[in-house]
């Protein structure tokens, strides 16, 4: 074990010891769970990542990607997906898509006693609205409350996937909402925060006022610690969770088992689509490649890029390929997918658009077929994937540099270079900011500045609407259409999609969490969405 790894496994035994946590008699931790122990019921401990560093304030994005945890939302999804009420007794769609009217619970409070309302509702999304943060709110026009229980979200134009700002969007209560909220935050779910280390820890305590399922804990300890020392301290006995790459999942961990979540987390490769004509963007960061702007370079590796052997290499089985962003979800085009691996299909390609080998790697009008690809630095799976990926395209003559860097290297260089990112919601609207024009570097949505008008025409069918079947067809046509035009592999191939993933988590042999549901990506807690129906069995 390294001496930072021990010292972190240190750091959280004290931390158990100054928490109050009963070690007990009986051999494993309290974060275990062991018979007997009073404490052992009162209290979780998780090394399962995911502090966010601005803070949970759901205005802001917070619980985008997951349960909010402290705050409640109008409607969420079971465990089999499916959209349930939360505070919402009952919603409506007006016949022209642009109001949605939401009837509120009467018998939900905030954590500091106050009653939830259509008031508070309102004003959540308004402030949303106009935060300019994540959460994308963007196409409400106003938020009114009705009376004190019904709510009225009227939208600027009809939007098929406002739906999910419904599930994603916690509630804060109007009246202590500021500036401190981020590290502070009042609400109406389940738990409360307690204490916040700042790169440490995070404690939360059960919210008795909840109206919901009550926790069977009456606390919860987030410790916030990097892969291996997260898997030190699961053989510790020091946490009854810990969530690790799937790098690590071989390993056997005493009186823990390994949980596989299914997810449509998923890694990918996006390509600058633009050539390098010397332009930039207002901040004066370079747009374009005229390596990756081609499309047989992009289709060539889409063609040649072993998924399988990506999943049974580098995820260790965890996973399964993809060839798109949204593979398995109701609104995925399977034809738009490339099954299997071709290389005698990428030599091709390569060949009729004039690239031509030259001492191994192809070259067409002086310029190389050769490329640099950026991961972030210390995230093994991109590191493995994007190694990997390099030596499978290799043979056909397409020469790829991999360079793990930091963020900020990726985000001066992501329109010029092409970078492996991972992205994976339950919400189509991630499909339409990947490949819209109009999002084209905001942000890390479409940083290769892709555009199809085709494709285009496609997406604001499917956003505006007022069906959900309508909705779909759409989705997909933007995908592959009856005439072959779409942003996928089998098309434009604007990006090389790779591996979806497995979450894998140890978990206590004495802790039930139920059926997890299928997880989005990665960031804040998906796995806590089932978390009031989590027990001890020991």
């Amino acid at each position: 074990m390294g001496t930072t790894v021990l010292a972190v496994t240190l750091a959280l035994v004290a931390s158990a010891c100054t928490a109050g946590v009963d070690g007990g008699a009986g051999g494993q931790g309290a974060a275990g769970g062991v018979v007997g122990s009073s404490s052992a019921q009162k209290e979780v401990r998780l090394a399962i990542g995911g502090e966010s560093e601005d803070g949970y304030d759901p205005t802001l994005g917070w619980g985008r990607y997951g349960s909010p945890l402290f705050q409640s939302t109008l409607l969420k999804r079971d465990a089999d997906l499916k959209i349930v009420n939360d505070l919402a007794t009952k919603h409506t769609v007006s016949p022209d898509g642009l109001v949605w009217t939401v009837d509120i619970r009467t018998d939900a409070k905030f954590s500091d006693g106050t009653p939830v309302t259509a008031a508070d509702a309102a004003y959540t999304f308004s402030t949303a609205s106009k935060s300019g943060g994540l959460s994308d709110v963007t196409g409400l026009s106003q938020a009114v409350a009705v009376d004190n229980d019904t709510v009225e979200l009227r939208l600027k134009r009809p939007q098929s996937t406002f739906v999910n700002r419904l599930i994603s969007l916690g509630i804060v209560p109007k009246h202590a909402h500021g500036k401190e909220y981020a590290r502070k935050p009042i609400g109406s779910g389940p738990f409360k925060l307690v204490r916040w280390d700042e790169g440490q820890q995070l404690i939360v305590q059960r919210n008795d006022s909840y109206y919901g399922t009550k926790p069977a804990f009456e606390r919860i300890v987030f410790t916030f610690t990097g892969e291996d020392a997260s898997l030190a301290a699961a053989k510790a006995g020091q946490v009854s969770m810990a969530a690790v790459p799937s790098s690590l999942a071989k390993t056997s961990v005493p009186k823990m088992r390994l949980v596989p979540v299914k997810s449509v987390d998923n890694r990918g490769l996006m390509f600058p689509y633009q050539p390098d004509t010397g332009k930039k963007t207002a901040a004066g960061l370079p747009i374009g490649n005229n390596v990756t702007s081609d499309k047989a370079i992009r289709q060539a590796i889409n063609q040649v890029v072993d998924r399988q052997a990506l999943v049974d290499g580098v995820l260790e089985g965890y996973g399964s390929p993809a060839t798109g962003p949204v593979d398995g979800m109701p609104w995925f085009e399977p034809s738009s997918a490339i099954q299997g691996n071709d290389a005698g299909k990428a030599k091709e390609l390569l060949e009729s658009a004039g690239w031509k080998d030259s001492n191994g790697v192809r070259e067409r009008a002086g310029v190389k077929a050769a490329f640099t690809l950026l991961y972030p630095a210390g995230d093994t799976t991109r590191q493995g994937l994007a190694l990997a990926v390099a030596d499978m395209v290799k043979p056909v003559g397409i020469q790829i540099t991999t360079k793990g860097v930091s963020w900020d290297v990726i985000d001066k260089r992501l329109h010029a270079d092409a970078v492996l990112f991972g992205w994976g919601s339950q919400d189509p609207t991630e499909l339409y900011n990947l490949y819209s024009s109009g999002s084209a570097g905001v942000g890390y949505w479409n940083p290769g500045y892709y555009t199809n008008p085709i494709v285009q025409k496609n997406l604001d069918a499917a956003m505006s609407a007022t069906d959900q079947d309508e909705a779909t067809k759409y989705w997909k046509a933007a995908q592959r259409d009856a005439d072959g035009n779409g942003f996928g592999p089998s098309g434009d191939a604007a990006w090389a999609w790779l591996v979806n993933l497995q979450h894998t988590y140890y978990v206590s042999d004495c802790l039930d969490i139920g059926k997890p549901q299928i997880e989005p990506h990665g960031h804040g807690w998906p796995i806590t969405a089932g978390i009031t129906g989590w027990r001890w069995t020991c």
